[in-house]
């Protein structure tokens, strides 16, 4: 019933002359009373957390393929973690030393048989550094994780945003829908009586034409925001979605939006991963410049005469650095200059950002003031105008439809303004972290 007051409100002004009754005057409380209902906000917000919204967010932050596939990935590199600090695998060699061509072994003193086990032993903190440039990695995965969690969440309460403007663009609709069939019959009930023209009756059937354009556009954009909203909830494309009633009130974006910004990005964090895992990598490259140990000892042999011990120590010199271990420290220096240049590019970024976010907050949250308070008003009065005009006599069709429109685009435009407002505010949430992936929970 809410959905289609302001028609039902107008259909009676509208009907009250045609039976031949005055028309009230301005300043009467009856017309004060249609003109309030007249310039009523399309749609409802809400200063607490919206259950439905939320709910999608939850489902979508628990089902989302991109948020499975990156913590598929984390389980990934801590499992690697161990891995890449642990002692080479060790070789088994088995050992013949024979005196001449035919086999001596027991009937000569030197031959024998025997096997040998040998141990790789990386150089001391090469172990280590390969544990931390493990870690590292784990740790940026897990920001890429935040990171992603952030922007899910976000998308799912933008989407929401939007189809919610949409929702309130099609009660519009309909409210004119149904004032344009009252206009019409008015137009054909005057021009039967020859109080006025064909042309009223033409462009009133044009007018509902248009908005039958408009209708079927708007529920063709609505299935594609749908459409878009499932991918996060990993449900199927055509997977439908209430119709949205409620929309939280927007977070304010404070002057202090840079600094916020830059102290809870997770994009700044991961920037700073990043340079952590570069430093590293450099860490365990310069290492790579020392050589590594090998320690082996077997058991051999001899037939009829005593076995004989083997141990020996090896090291494995890094000959060939310039071609090989310097390559790759250069290298490795090279990335974590190119992280340390995106992690500043990262900031610069995030602080271009939040100052966008602001002016758009800043921009919607006026607009949408001066649509509620000043052009709904007075497209609701303009309108009430034009249609006592016409009635009366004084005015022509064409003013009625002109006025009719600029209401009806007064509503569509209130909504839309609202929705940008809240996305704004959702937007710069996400970047700085400044609210919860779930209102109402605890940080």
């Amino acid at each position: 019933m809410d959905r289609i007051l302001p028609a039902l409100t107008l259909l009676v002004a509208l009907q009250a002359p045609a039976f031949g009754q005055p028309d009230p005057a301005p300043a009467q409380t009856p017309t004060e009373s249609r003109t309030a209902d007249l310039t009523s906000a399309p749609g409802l917000l809400s200063d607490e957390p919206v259950a439905e919204l939320e709910e999608l967010v939850s489902e979508a932050l628990s089902r989302a393929p991109a948020l499975a596939a990156k913590r598929a990935e984390i389980e990934a590199r801590r499992e690697m973690e161990a891995p890449a600090g642990a002692l080479p695998d060790p070789m088994v060699e088995a050992e013949l030393q024979n005196i001449g061509f035919e086999p001596t072994v027991g009937s000569e003193e030197m031959s024998m048989l025997g096997v040998r086990a040998r141990q790789g032993l990386p150089y001391p903190g090469k172990r280590a550094a390969a544990r931390e440039v493990a870690r590292a990695e784990t740790e940026r995965a897990r920001t890429d994780l935040a990171a992603l969690e952030r922007q899910v969440a976000a998308e799912v309460r933008s989407l929401y945003a939007r189809i919610w403007a949409l929702d309130r663009e099609r009660e519009a609709l309909a409210a004119a829908d149904e004032l344009v069939d009252l206009l019409e019959e008015i137009a054909h009930s005057r021009y039967s009586a020859g109080e006025g023209d064909q042309e009223g009756v033409l462009k009133i059937q044009v007018q509902e034409l248009r908005i039958a354009e408009l209708v079927g556009d708007l529920a063709q954009e609505r299935r594609t925001l749908v459409a878009e909203l499932n991918r996060w909830l990993d449900r199927p494309g055509d997977a439908p979605v209430a119709d949205t009633r409620l929309l939280p009130s927007s977070r304010p974006i404070g002057s202090d939006a840079e600094r916020l910004a830059l102290a809870g990005s997770a994009e700044v964090r991961r920037a700073q991963a990043t340079v952590i895992a570069a430093e590293r990598r450099v860490a365990l490259a310069r290492l790579e410049l020392k050589p590594n140990f090998s320690a082996n000892a077997g058991l051999a042999a001899r037939g009829g005469f005593d076995p004989v011990v083997l141990l020996g120590f090896g090291v494995e010199l890094p000959i060939w650095r310039r071609q090989k271990q310097l390559p790759m420290l250069r290298a490795a220096e090279h990335e974590l200059e190119a992280a340390r240049r995106e992690q500043a590019d990262a900031e610069a970024m995030v602080r271009s950002e939040a100052a966008s976010l602001l002016a758009a907050w800043q921009n919607a949250d006026e607009q949408a003031n001066r649509y509620r308070q000043g052009i709904l008003p007075q497209t609701s009065a303009a309108l009430a105008a034009a249609r006592s005009g016409y009635l009366t006599g004084r005015g022509d069709f064409s003013t009625v439809i002109e006025d009719f429109n600029l209401w009806l685009e007064a509503r569509v435009a209130l909504a839309r303004r609202e929705a940008d407002r809240f996305i704004a505010s959702v937007a710069f949430d996400r970047m700085a972290g400044t609210g919860s992936l779930l209102a109402g929970a605890k940080e």
